[in-house]
Formats: C-alpha cells, structure tokens, sequence
C-alpha cells in the first residue's frame, strides 16, 4: 500500500522540474540517482526545500521536497502520488525518417504537442536509411530525445516509439487505428474539418521530404488513410507532424 496519497488526476504544472526513474519505488523517500540526480544537482542546482516531481514515465508522478542534495543525487521527501490514466484518444505520428537530426526534432514537437506514439516508417523517398544496426541506434536516438522532451513538458507519459515499419508493415498497422490520415498538399479535405472520435486512436502519416510516391498513396487509400491537407504551405516532414497534432490537440485535449 502507498505510505501517501495517490488520485487520477495531473498535477497542476507549478514550474516544478520532472525527472524520470525506470522503476519508481513505493516509498515516502526517494532517490533520484545516476544521470538524473547528477543533472538535478549539477545542472540545475536544485537544493532542499524546492519543490519537484518524480515519475516513471508510465503515468505515476510522486510531487515532494528536496530534502537533500549531494553526490549520490537528489533525495525527495513525497507528499503526494498520482497515478495518471492514459488520454482516452490515443495520438499516433507515423514519421517518415527525416535528414540527420531533424529525426529526433521532429520527435520533440510530436512529444510536447501530446502525441502518444510514434512509428518511424522507411518509406521509399526518404534520404536517411536505416539498415541493420543503424535502425536500432536511430531509434534508441528517438527513444531519448521523447524522454528528454517528456521531462521537458512535464508529461506523465512517455510517448512509445517503435521499432522502424516498412510501405507494408505501416498499412497492417493503421488497421489497428479508428482513424487513419495522410498528410498531402493535394488533398482536398482540411484536416481541421474531420470528424474525430472522442476514444480510440487516431493515425497521422506524414510522408519524407521527396513526398509519397504514386504507390504510397495507393498502398495507404487501400488501408483506410484519408488525405488531408494542412493548409496553403507545404511544411517540412520535420515539422508537418507536429503542426498536425497541434491542431487534433487544440480539438481533442486544450479545450
């Protein structure tokens, strides 16, 4: 049993710094240890009475005081626990692998503008190309750069970022999803005028910097991706995901 209370509810953003443990302990006393305590007591020199938060970036968030800070990190007395539950619409970015670093750009804006998960896709246009052991280091790359932007924003949740998908594999998964669309400068439709559901999930492919080819957007139609355009300008791959997911925000949760 939890020796402080716990609710459902988001702590209310104070300007108090998050850090995130890979288990967080049960406990009133906390130690924020390894590279996060030597961040907390280097970096940003937080010293005891100050106010922080703890989580595991799977929806538990412990708020307490710094009640000491020293070389083996941060100890934190908790006063409070939350257990947040994920968002009832799930937000999904299917990125196409963008040039050098804006990769792990783009995922910072998908993870400060609420997306829940992102799928790297190897689509036939894109410059970057992951093979073999490149795939498993560019996604440990996006892995931390969601991390770190989740500190940054004060989520409770971490965004899932997944292993690279093939044209193919990205179609079999947009199966899984209530709604499904393609970002592309021809379509007709604005994304601001679709109908969205209130639960479930809702897919949002964004193409390379060379666009989809014909067989892409073949291939995505016959999943069930509906084209949408964003407006008048054609955003870089970079940034197109997370102007669209500010927009299913501003509908979807910022109300």
């Amino acid at each position: 049993m939890s020796a402080v209370p716990t609710d459902d509810r988001l702590p209310e953003l104070d300007g108090a710094p998050l850090f995130l443990l890979d288990e967080l302990p049960d406990t009133a006393d906390l130690l924020v240890d390894g590279a996060e305590g030597r961040h907390a007591v280097d970096v940003l020199r937080l010293t005891p009475g100050e106010r922080v938060r703890v989580g595991d970036g799977r929806g538990t968030v412990a708020e307490g005081e710094v009640t000491a800070a020293g070389p083996q990190g941060l100890r934190v007395q908790v006063s409070a626990r939350h257990e947040v539950p994920p968002p009832a619409l799930e937000l999904v970015l299917v990125q196409a692998l963008p040039k050098g670093e804006r990769g792990p750009l783009a995922v910072e804006l998908a993870t400060e503008l609420g997306v829940d998960r992102i799928v790297p896709w190897a689509a036939s246009r894109c410059v970057t190309r992951w093979r073999e052991d490149r795939a498993a280091k560019g996604v440990a790359k996006w892995r931390a750069a969601a991390r770190a932007a989740s500190k940054q924003s004060r989520r409770p949740r971490v965004p899932e970022v997944t292993d690279v998908l093939t044209t193919r594999q990205v179609c079999g998964a947009l199966a899984d999803v209530d709604v499904a669309l393609v970002l592309h400068e021809q379509a007709r439709h604005p994304l601001t005028r679709v109908e969205l559901p209130t639960s479930g999930s809702v897919a949002v492919v964004v193409g390379p910097e060379g666009g989809l080819s014909d067989g892409e957007v073949v291939a995505l139609n016959a999943a069930g991706a509906r084209p949408v355009r964003l407006g008048p300008e054609v955003l870089r791959t970079s940034t197109a995901g997370a102007a669209a997911l500010a927009a299913l925000s501003v509908r979807t949760r910022w109300a």
